[in-house]
């Protein structure tokens, strides 16, 4: 796989990125998060939300790393290739995290979406794999 390949397919991961961010929006109120946190003490439900914002900022922060330096996330630079080697991580917990963590009865109700972000998580583990394991050259 050439470079050109590579860095195309990390501006890819970087849309797959922006989608994440995009499909947050509607989100809490799709899963009813104010409903089921009424009774939750405030400050824990002010931990939830600054938790959940600082997220969707990270992953903001992946895309733009994605559009603005996809040459070093596809192997120009070590710092690319660990960065890389981590999102590739990140990604893959959180696909760990999907499957064997959250509510079953969630994501069953919600299979379609729930399908979709895990075929959208597989993506940004292979192609952040890839860049962090190919040789270069």
């Amino acid at each position: 796989m050439n470079g050109t390949l590579m860095k195309e397919m990390i501006w890819g991961a970087g849309c797959v990125h922006v989608g994440i961010m995009a499909a947050n929006l509607p989100l809490p109120g799709r899963l009813k998060v104010q409903e089921r946190l009424a009774g939750v003490p405030r400050f824990l439900r002010q931990i939830f939300y600054v938790h959940w914002v600082y997220i969707v900022i990270v992953v903001g922060l992946f895309a733009a790393l994605c559009f603005g330096f996809a040459t070093d996330l596809a192997g120009a630079s070590t710092l690319g290739r660990f960065l890389s080697g981590f999102m590739a991580a990140f990604w893959l917990l959180r696909i760990v995290l999907q499957i064997f963590y959250y509510d079953p009865e969630i994501r069953r109700k919600n299979r379609v979406l729930d399908s979709m972000y895990l075929m959208s998580l597989i993506v940004l583990v292979v192609v952040f794999g890839v860049a962090a394991l190919r040789p270069v050259g």
